[in-house]
């Protein structure tokens, strides 16, 4: 199986040459930019499998290089901030982020969450598509602007709503645990336990279904877990 490639983007030498060194030792390919034009550059020669972004760049901020990358490519990319603030993160998420790391921060836990990223794309949570729709337009999914829609209205979900949705669209027919939707939909940042699923479904059903006594999108499988039952368009 050929090494993923991993394009760390960060102008601190020390910390993008910590971040290297751990990532070889775990078997990843990897190749620094320092600046936020040379990253765009780097990118678009190499085409790495994973992208770790610091926000704070020269040249081009981070920011920019997210929106300019999502124009093209569904990548999965890490940012790493010295910005703690939830709305922070909740901003750095809906620009395209798939993980958000603040610093400082362990090299050590920044590995975990990149074998985490590589496990949950494997298992199909970033689809190819960019728009996908169900029940005739009822339901849609804009995967460029990480949003969602419900009769033409915007469904307003919230980050861990749109992990869980986005985890069952991509197989419809696939029944999840909620063990599985811990590990897919969220990796090792989840906080409670298993129930706390069921906290989330009933909330997403609220949003996005018509009846949620008789729900037609988040279906309970009795005895294992949720699938997903929309028709696509």
């Amino acid at each position: 199986m050929q090494q993923k490639l991993i394009l760390i983007v960060e102008d601190e030498a020390k910390i993008a040459e910590a971040v290297e060194a751990y990532l070889n030792k775990r078997g990843y390919n990897t190749a620094i930019s320092g600046d936020g034009r040379d990253a765009l550059d780097k990118f678009a020669v190499l085409c790495p499998d994973l992208l770790i972004l610091d926000l704070n760049l020269p040249l081009i901020s981070g920011e920019d290089v997210c929106r300019e990358i999502r124009k093209k490519s569904r990548i999965p990319i890490i940012m790493l901030t010295a910005k703690s603030l939830e709305d922070d993160k909740v901003n750095g998420l809906v620009m395209g982020a798939d993980d958000y790391m603040t610093k400082p921060f362990s090299p050590r836990e920044l590995v975990a969450r990149v074998d985490s990223l590589f496990r949950r794309c494997s298992d199909g949570i970033s689809p190819a598509f960019n728009y996908i729709s169900f029940n005739k337009g009822d339901l849609i999914l804009d995967y460029d602007s990480y949003t969602v829609s419900k009769a033409g209205q915007p469904a307003n979900l919230t980050p861990n709503e749109y992990k869980i949705l986005s985890t069952l669209v991509k197989y419809p027919n696939k029944t999840y645990t909620r063990d599985e939707l811990i590990d897919i939909a969220f990796g090792i940042d989840f906080v409670g336990n298993e129930r706390t699923i069921d906290s989330h479904i009933k909330n997403l059903r609220a949003k996005i279904e018509n009846d949620t006594t008789t729900p037609q999108y988040i279906l309970t499988v009795r005895g294992i877990g949720y699938k997903f039952g929309g028709s696509k368009d």
